[in-house]
């Protein structure tokens, strides 16, 4: 396991972050929930502290921190699709239910979480050898929210 893993800062809904996470990606688990033993500043014994899950192989922490912080897009995840249908798949999951599309692939969920969400292609499309196809593509992907990667390509080849 690694030694260094992101810390997800929440205000009381850390265990549901990590629960709607673990059920959007593949190879992802929760593997403890954190309670607290007796009553403190911000909560009363039983609620839930922190929870360390596995998200696609890789460890995190959701904390329940308070309101003091909140997330921003300076930090984000990004989620390398092999295909449209895995695009379409975690832009949908992750936007559901108060989720905020956003331009060029990034949304942000429910819980202030942001995503990119792109095709694995997508650096060949916008930085590839063929300057004015990477152009195009460029220009087009900036006018889209979720990242369609037929208009990618068709801009790319000049079609």
């Amino acid at each position: 396991m690694s030694r260094t893993n992101p810390c997800l800062w929440f205000d009381g809904t850390a265990e549901e972050a990590a629960t709607l996470y673990v059920s959007i990606f593949p190879n992802s688990a929760i593997h403890e929930i954190a309670r607290s033993p007796g009553d403190y500043h911000a909560g009363t014994a039983g609620n839930v502290l922190a929870v360390r899950f596995t998200l696609d192989g890789a460890p995190f922490l959701a904390l329940n921190g308070g309101p003091y912080f909140k997330p921003t897009p300076a930090i984000s995840f990004q989620i390398e699709c092999a295909d449209q249908e895995e695009v379409d798949h975690y832009w949908k999951a992750l936007g559901e239910e108060g989720g905020t599309p956003g331009q060029c692939g990034w949304l942000v969920d429910r819980f202030g979480i942001s995503w990119q969400v792109n095709p694995k292609e997508l650096g060949g499309l916008i930085g590839g050898p063929y300057r004015e196809g990477a152009a195009r593509a460029q220009q087009v992907m900036m006018g889209m929210g979720k990242l369609i990667i037929a208009d990618l390509r068709r801009a790319y080849e000049g079609r």
